[in-house]
């Protein structure tokens, strides 16, 4: 797919005839909060988290250029996620793979230079079996559970090692590392208690470097950065917190087409089940956007639309491929000028959009959907090398 600018004018009104909905992501966005956050991080180490296609945005173009601002540690999800990004960044770039390995897939592993996340005893004695028949020690991160309950070794797991070593045998531990639960409220307790579990649970297990914090840890303050941070959410603009101002960027727009306009009478309704109905005579515009474009349905509630300064109230229910809003209280002439609107844009935020829909930015960015246009702005040149003082994970 060709680059365009961003954001793109619609020629002809819109920039592609057969889709009902254009999506702008802005790559210069995403390399300039990755700059904010590696700032942040003093000498730690600031990773790159791409997982579920880089929250929608498309790894593929987004470590590239991630990489160039800096990155040289990258996290994924899944094996899969990790095997489909290799190619998309250089040999020299470390890829953890969260989840860890399933059995029976650890040469994949090897194969693809990719790291493991060793969640449990089984993992761990899965990757010590492989690196004793590579008859080698292989690299690897150890993850603990602080509080979380989700994954990682519990403290009985790690007593364990710490009683018998040989557990440990052929794995080159890279990091130790877990994941913060309240980030996003600063003054919850629960950061503290996570912060000091990991520094007493990593003293008994090999020597190396520490991380902690996602997104939103990065803005407790140093005592939470460790040895490295991993940004995923805050790369692509969403808030890390709702207490304080979102120093991020903003990196998406999104814009449906106007596909139909009307003129409803008092009484009538609009949308599945009717559940809205005009109290007079009203202008409404159909949108081709809807729940199948991840445009989530439960958006309806306090959710619209964006024509220049006005606001768009959503009518009735969003359907899969189409969404309704109220036009009423625009101009005639600007509406037939106008051939699209903003849905996510300058007026109305990722984080705003999920609010509405009871839900929060990650869901809107990971569920947006195929069906859109895509177009890409690229970054503006810069030196991409990282800070020297930076640790070494």
């Amino acid at each position: 797919m060709p680059d365009l600018p961003f954001p793109q004018p619609m020629a002809s009104g819109w920039a592609f005839a057969g889709a009902g909905a254009a999506l702008e992501i802005d790559l210069d966005a995403i390399a300039a909060n990755y700059r904010l956050l590696d700032a942040r991080t003093g000498a730690a180490t600031c990773a790159a988290v791409v997982k579920a296609d880089a929250y929608g945005l498309g790894a593929d173009r987004v470590a590239p250029v991630l990489e160039q601002a800096g990155a040289r540690v990258f996290f994924v999800a899944h094996l899969e996620e990790g095997i489909r990004l290799r190619p998309h960044v250089s040999p020299g770039v470390r890829i953890f793979v969260l989840h860890g390995p399933m059995p029976g897939t650890e040469a994949l592993f090897t194969r693809h230079a990719l790291l493991p996340v060793l969640n449990s005893m089984e993992q761990l004695a899965g990757w010590r079996a492989h690196a004793a028949q590579a008859q080698k020690a292989l690299p690897a991160a150890v993850q603990v559970d602080t509080g979380m309950s989700r994954f990682g070794l519990s403290e009985a797991d790690v007593a364990t090692l710490a009683q018998a070593p040989a557990l440990l045998e052929g794995i080159d531990t890279k990091l130790v590392m877990s994941h913060l639960a309240c980030a996003d409220t600063p003054a919850n307790p629960a950061n503290a208690m996570q912060r000091d579990r990991l520094r007493a649970m990593a003293a008994r297990l090999p020597a190396a470097p520490c991380a902690l914090s996602a997104s939103s840890g990065i803005f407790l303050g140093p005592d939470y950065h460790f040895d490295l941070v991993r940004p995923g959410a805050a790369l692509y603009g969403l808030a890390p917190n709702a207490q304080a101002p979102n120093p991020l960027r903003p990196t998406v727009r999104l814009r449906a087409r106007i596909v139909q306009r009307r003129v409803i009478a008092a009484g009538d309704g609009v949308g599945y089940g009717l559940t809205w109905h005009a109290t007079g005579t009203r202008r409404i515009a159909t949108l081709g956007i809807g729940y199948a474009d991840g445009f989530l349905r439960s958006g309806a509630r306090d959710g619209c639309a964006w024509l220049g300064d006005y606001r768009l109230p959503i009518l009735g229910r969003i359907s899969m491929d189409s969404t309704t809003v109220d036009v009423n209280d625009v101009p005639e002439s600007v509406l037939d000028a106008a051939t699209h609107v903003d849905m996510i844009g300058p007026r109305r935020s990722v984080d705003e959009v999920a609010h509405g829909a009871g839900t929060i930015g990650y869901e809107v960015l990971t569920a947006l959907g195929s069906r859109f246009h895509r177009t890409y702005r690229q970054p503006v040149a810069c030196d991409a090398s990282p800070c020297q003082n930076k640790a070494s994970v």
